[in-house]
Order: C-alpha cells, then structure tokens, then sequence
C-alpha cells in the first residue's frame, strides 16, 4: 500500500516541541508524513505530544534535553545523526523569556537564560545539523521570531535583545549556505498567539482575541510545503487582521 501522506519520508527536528507553537507545528507535520524528532525539557509534556501523533497515526521520537546545557547539542547530534543521515526540516521554536523589566533592573540570571537559549542553542544546533541539512535534498530551515528583535520595545531589553541575536544568526547562516547547498532559511514572527509565553507577557489579556499555535503551525507546513527563497521573513497576524 502507498503512503500517500504528502510529506512522507522527510525528518524534522522540532525545538521547543513540547507545547505551544512548538507542539502544534510537530502534530502538522506528523500528521503529514514527516518523522519528528521532538527535542524540550519536559519528559512527560513530550511524551503526551508523542501518544497524540501516534494516535493520528504519525511517528516521531523524543529528545528529551537542556538545550542550555554544554554539551547537550553535541549530544543530540550525535544520537540523531546516528540514526538518520539527512535532516530535511529544522524547526527552530524553543525560546526563553526572562520577566518583563528596565533595561536597568534586567535579572543577570534570566538574561543569561535567554541568551543561551535564545542565542547560543541556536548557533549550536545550526553548526551541528548543518551537514544533515545538506545532506537533504531540500533542506529547510524555519526560526521563530519576535517583532521586539527588530522593533525595540520599553521593558522587552533583555528578549527582544536575544531575538535580535537569533534574527542575526539565521540571516548569516542563510547568506553563508545559499550559494553552496540547497538549504534555505526563513524567519516566522508568529505575532500574538495563544501559547503560554504570551499568557505571561499579558496576563490581563483575553486568551480568545489571538490566534490559537495550530494557525502558526498551518503556515509552517505550507512553507515547509510550498518551498521558500533563502532569508524569506513574514509575520503572521491574527485571523481577522
């Protein structure tokens, strides 16, 4: 019998797969045929995303690391690359967000939680699947963003500064393989969405004004789908504009 799932046969990495964004976009693409290697912290949170792309009949593996810790990228590489020798999608979603404050009173210890796993994780992961991604015969590359990275915004220093760091890192990377490979590089800002980042960010804010992690993770799929020119950036805004 063909499988006859439109995606089937690829492998993606999915950071941050554990809720959220993250979560929804690992379900999208199972459910379309593509293994997904779901990579978070949370073992349990994980694991309840794993029974559901099972249930939908799609596979997936989980990673369960710190993606902060030193030797946790060399790690994942290695296990990863022992198994699969192309990666086809690399799904960038992990993200810390340190308490909203004056650039003056930035906490030194959430500052560096965001820049190791806003920043740091990030050029890690793409220095260690980089050979994987070229491997694949279309490599893919998709990094979630925020507006304050480009747009800076009172009290957002500390995220908005990492999200300019993670913006500059993929433009770099994307400008350095163009010309070599056929990975490409995009950069989603996902706008308001329904994830628990947000919920902290805005704690007063109605849940039901902004656009469930499922519309991001739509839009993921069809770019991952359709195919992108390297450096391609687009905010998706709510449903109704």
């Amino acid at each position: 019998m063909t499988d006859t799932k439109p995606m089937a046969g690829k492998t993606a990495i999915v950071t941050g797969a554990s809720k959220g964004i993250g979560a929804a976009t690992a379900k999208s693409l199972a459910a379309n045929g593509v293994h997904v290697i779901l990579v978070a912290r949370d073992v349990k949170a994980l694991e309840a995303v794993e029974d559901q792309i099972h249930a939908g009949g799609g596979t997936s593996t989980i990673a369960p690391i710190d993606l902060t810790e030193s030797d946790a990228v060399v790690r994942l590489a290695k296990a990863v690359t022992g198994r699969w020798d192309a990666i086809d999608f690399l799904v960038l979603s992990a993200a810390y967000l340190p308490e909203l404050s004056p650039l003056t009173q930035i906490d030194p210890k959430q500052f560096s939680q965001a820049l190791l796993t806003n920043v740091s994780a990030t050029q890690a992961l793409l220095a260690a699947f980089d050979p994987a991604l070229k491997r694949a015969e279309a490599g893919r590359v998709i990094g979630l963003t925020s507006s304050v990275g480009a747009s800076p915004r009172a009290f957002w220093s500390a995220y908005g500064s990492s999200k300019a760091a993670f913006d500059n890192l993929l433009e770099c990377y994307a400008a350095e393989v163009e010309k070599i490979s056929n990975v490409r590089v995009a950069i989603i800002d996902p706008g308001a969405t329904r994830t628990a980042m947000r919920e902290r960010a805005f704690p007063g804010e109605d849940p039901s004004t902004v656009k469930p992690p499922e519309d991001v993770a739509r839009r993921i799929l069809t770019l991952l789908s359709d195919g992108f020119d390297t450096g391609y950036r687009e905010r998706i805004e709510n449903a109704d504009g």
